[in-house]
């Protein structure tokens, strides 16, 4: 079956991509600088990043639980604006702080932000959508919001720049581009919401989620507890011999390769089916990762960063199609909030027992745990994309 561009590009894919371009743009500017503005500014000591930004995607992850099945019992669009809202208010708290507790208050109103608002936007953005089509509009979601993640980094190395290495005054400038993504937000357009949805007990959708979902879900939950923060990437960059703006570009390259393939993926998804497609994701997560941890080649290194970039663009936009071809239009909060909640923790305890053994080999730091996930990595290509063999030969 073909599908033209307007079948699954609706207005609400358009606004709430724009919305995520804006908001990721802003989030993006400061994530870079927030470990020097910590450190360096406020003189809190280095624990203190990782506590930050472990609570920051704690409160995340929590939220989405609950988001999820708040948007299926009630109207979806309240709940992304007040994310949005959320997210706003909390990189004003940042740029406001004058300590680091400040900063904590700030990224965790933030975070939570985008648990309240991930779910719902999510569902909404496949309302009236086909699911023969929904990699494309996951696909074409995640390159517009990574393409946030592009410009944001570049705006904060600039403004570092122009503005002789302070950064406080760009914390206020990331404010702009968020208060602007909530403003986008009431251009989305929603139908009423029916009295028997909204009569049915809260989180009633979760006990309704099909056997096929939780089977998905959890496979992918699994995989989530090798796939550490990105932060700790950057850190063996910056091991291996990366000055801190050669470390941003490395970031800014990850996240543009991440957005140039997002679509086409997305698209090769809808064709090829979800579960090959996030196999091959993985692949390139177990070459990125292993490589990583074996070389010490800046120049390898930046191929191994593009590689990673791959394995992103093929696995969540896709992760999240996959997820939401398992259910019907009624569960569709309630699928991503839990998946996405799930997943959240998964990456939070990879991210933990990462830090632990980050010093296990004497002289190599980040080896052990970025060969442990990498091997892992592969592991779980090899399954998919045997299991994808065998479901073609029957």
């Amino acid at each position: 079956m073909i599908f033209s561009v307007r079948t699954w590009l609706t207005r609400n894919v358009r606004v709430l991509s724009a919305v995520s371009f804006l908001q990721d743009a802003a989030s993006e500017l400061l994530y870079p600088l927030l470990p020097i503005y910590l450190t360096a500014v406020l003189g809190a000591p280095p624990a203190v990043v990782g506590a930050v930004e472990g609570a920051a995607e704690g409160a995340a992850a929590l939220t989405k639980l609950a988001a999820g099945p708040l948007g299926d019992r009630f109207a979806k669009r309240p709940l992304i604006a007040t994310g949005y809202g959320m997210a706003a208010l909390g990189k004003v708290i940042v740029a406001a702080a004058g300590a680091w507790p400040g900063v904590l208050a700030g990224r965790v109103v933030d975070r939570l932000g985008k648990g309240v608002r991930g779910a719902p936007r999510d569902a909404l953005l496949v309302a009236g959508v086909d699911a023969s089509v929904r990699g494309r509009v996951f696909g074409f979601h995640r390159a517009m919001d990574t393409l946030g993640a592009v410009v944001g980094p570049l705006l904060g190395l600039a403004g570092y720049e122009l503005l002789d290495h302070q950064i406080p005054p760009l914390l206020w400038i990331a404010v702009i581009p968020a208060v602007l993504s909530v403003a986008l937000v009431f251009l989305v357009a929603e139908h009423g919401r029916s009295a028997v949805t909204v009569r049915t007990p809260m989180f009633a959708q979760v006990r309704e989620l099909p056997g096929r979902y939780w089977r998905v879900t959890a496979v992918l939950v699994l995989f989530g507890l090798v796939n550490f923060p990105d932060a700790l990437l950057l850190l063996r960059l910056n091991e291996i011999g990366f000055s801190v703006v050669e470390v941003i570009l490395a970031y800014v390259t990850y996240n543009a390769v991440y957005a140039i393939s997002s679509y086409p993926a997305g698209l090769l998804a809808d064709r090829l089916g979800r579960l090959p497609v996030f196999g091959i994701g993985l692949a390139f997560f177990a070459v990125g990762y292993a490589g990583l941890g074996l070389t010490t080649d800046p120049v390898l290194a930046w191929l191994l960063i593009g590689a990673y970039g791959l394995f992103t663009g093929c696995t969540d936009g896709v992760g999240k199609a996959w997820v939401s071809s398992l259910v019907g239009a009624d569960l569709q909060g309630s699928a991503q909030g839990v998946f996405q909640g799930l997943s959240g923790f998964a990456v939070l305890g990879a991210g933990l027992w990462a830090g632990l053994l980050w010093n296990g080999i004497p002289g190599q730091a980040g080896q052990l745990p970025l060969l442990v996930s990498g091997i892992a990595g592969g592991v779980f290509a090899l399954a998919l994309l045997g299991r994808t063999a065998v479901t073609r030969r029957r």
